[in-house]
């Protein structure tokens, strides 16, 4: 699912392509996208950009007189900017916005679709759709520390839950705490002060650095490679590859149809994290440290 820096990624390319520009036309492809009837989606079309924001992991177009057309890209939604009039992919395609400048097509990969596009007038619709989660560039030290600490969660779920905290997510969680050398499984309430501003402090230097860096890549082009496992990353979607830090394995835990990987020399103190399907099945069998884990392996 893009996450902040995919999502400004999105919102740089498109400004200089769209800002100003009317929206000639919206062509549906899959009528399961929109999710909303009141304003009719049809009176969005001939209105001017004037406005582009994102709302925790959603872009927002603002149009004149208040309309604002929500697009949620889900996990498997995407982008494409190409010519105008161009034709919406048969088989992934879900709309095309139509622009003078160029057609903006809007796909999803995959047999579900999930994403969702909401067509609202006015401020109070709008924020009706927002998820409620801080912004970490307007916070103080103190406001994060109270955000994270809100609720007695894990520090993976506390940074990826959009009612505490926008637009960050699976992969880039996995960044922060490895940069932050804190476990995923670290409870909120039980962190250190200290811990608490180092996390606060990498939060902010990862998704900035995340963000300037894809922008910086992509130049003038549009995006066309937005994905949850980037080039250069160092632990999400690296299990098994070494840790860029110390050179040991990371590792993973699965929950849901989610997954946390980290590094254990950096962030557990060696000890191996409990997969909940893995340690329900072994029980007593699973392995605690990475030592333990490298003999299972190599057998008797």
């Amino acid at each position: 699912m893009p996450e902040y820096p995919d999502i400004e990624l999105y919102l740089h390319a498109l400004a200089p392509r769209v800002s100003g520009q009317p929206l000639t036309r919206i062509r549906l492809a899959s009528p399961f996208l929109v999710r909303s009837i009141d304003p009719p989606l049809e009176t969005c079309a001939g209105r001017r950009v004037v406005g582009l924001r994102r709302l925790g992991k959603r872009v927002v177009f603002e149009l004149d007189a208040e309309y604002f057309l929500i697009i949620h890209l889900m996990i498997a939604g995407r982008f494409r900017w190409r010519e105008v009039g161009a034709k919406v992919p048969g088989k992934v395609g879900l709309a095309a916005l139509d622009f003078p400048s160029g057609t903006l097509l809007l796909t999803e990969a995959g047999s579900q679709r999930q994403a969702s596009l909401h067509a609202v007038r006015g401020a109070a619709a709008l924020a009706a759709h927002d998820p409620g989660g801080a912004d970490v560039f307007t916070l103080t030290l103190d406001e994060f520390d109270r955000q994270l600490r809100r609720e007695n969660h894990t520090l993976k779920r506390a940074l990826t839950d959009p009612r505490l905290f926008s637009g960050i997510g699976n992969a880039y969680s996995d960044e922060i705490l490895l940069a932050a050398r804190l476990s995923p499984l670290q409870l909120t309430s039980r962190l250190e002060p200290s811990a608490a501003a180092r996390l606060f402090d990498i939060t902010r230097t990862v998704l900035r650095a995340w963000k300037d860096r894809l922008i910086q890549e992509t130049g003038g082009d549009f995006p066309e490679k937005v994905t949850a496992f980037r080039e250069g990353m160092a632990a999400h979607g690296r299990y098994g590859l070494p840790c860029p830090v110390c050179g040991t394995s990371i590792q993973r835990i699965r929950y849901a149809s989610n997954e946390a990987n980290y590094c254990p020399t950096c962030q557990t103190g060696g000890r191996l994290l409990a997969d909940r399907g893995l340690s329900r099945l072994l029980k007593g069998d699973w392995p605690r440290t990475l030592e333990e884990l490298e003999r299972r392996k190599a057998g008797p």
